[in-house]
């Protein structure tokens, strides 16, 4: 993992919507443990992997305003590189 030199504005939300997305995979486990309904595991699944892609783009955004508008500010083009590398990941 690289060590960033930017400030990102939305740590704190990005940290807080993980936990909650952590903690409803948990309770996800639990219902697949109790035999719960599959379909009302999979609308929980739907929901949790809603709430992870919003926190992508969340991070996406920050690190758009920051990291890469210094990079571009900059002429850096190695952050960019890896930016792209890092999209055509978190869209797979």
């Amino acid at each position: 993992m690289s060590e960033h030199r930017h400030p990102h504005t939305e740590t704190k939300n990005v940290i807080n919507r993980i936990s909650r997305a952590a903690g409803h995979l948990e309770a996800i486990k639990k219902m697949v443990e109790e035999g719960r309904d599959c379909g009302d595991v999979l609308i929980q699944l739907a929901a949790v992997r809603s709430a992870i892609n919003n926190v992508g783009k969340i991070i996406l955004a920050d690190h758009m305003e920051h990291c890469i508008a210094d990079a571009v500010e900059s002429g850096d083009h190695e952050p960019l590189d890896r930016f792209n590398d890092a999209i055509a990941k978190f869209l797979k």
